[in-house]
């Protein structure tokens, strides 16, 4: 397996935690009861002057979530150049994979203690695939 093949099966899964996160975001409602619906309702209703911007906490969470999602495909992309890269010179991008194999690492922690167990898949899957791209780029020809 080549650096190059590791961070374009990186950039997939990241991709698909794009569609993923982007998709279950955007088509949530509230499932759980009438007091999940009052509290959705009260983040809508609150609003705040913010930086000179009146937004509601609902604004906050939800553009948070389109960010999150932003930030996945922003990845898959970023991987996916970097797996060009890394067909010719592979140990000219591992500081960047190092990069995002911290990020990735932090990410899952969070993911760990503030939200639940499915997001925590591509996170850490990303995260062995950039350690093994790490590897393997140090071996490589070139470096």
């Amino acid at each position: 397996m080549t650096t190059s093949t590791l961070l374009r099966v990186t950039a997939v899964i990241a991709l698909l935690q794009f569609f993923g996160h982007a998709a279950l975001f955007v088509r949530a409602r509230p499932t759980h009861g009438d007091a999940e619906v009052t509290v959705v309702a009260a983040m809508k209703a609150h609003r705040f002057n913010f930086g000179g911007s009146m937004r509601s906490y609902w604004d906050m969470y939800f553009g948070y979530g389109l960010e999150a999602a932003f930030i996945c495909l922003v990845e898959a992309i970023l991987f996916w150049q970097l797996a060009t890269i890394a067909g010719t010179t592979p140990a000219i991008v591992r500081p960047t994979i190092a990069l995002f194999l911290v990020a990735n690492v932090a990410h899952a922690i969070l993911v760990m203690r503030y939200f639940f167990l499915v997001p925590l898949v591509p996170d850490i899957l990303i995260a062995l695939l950039l350690a093994w791209s790490i590897v393997i780029s140090g071996r490589a020809p070139g470096r």
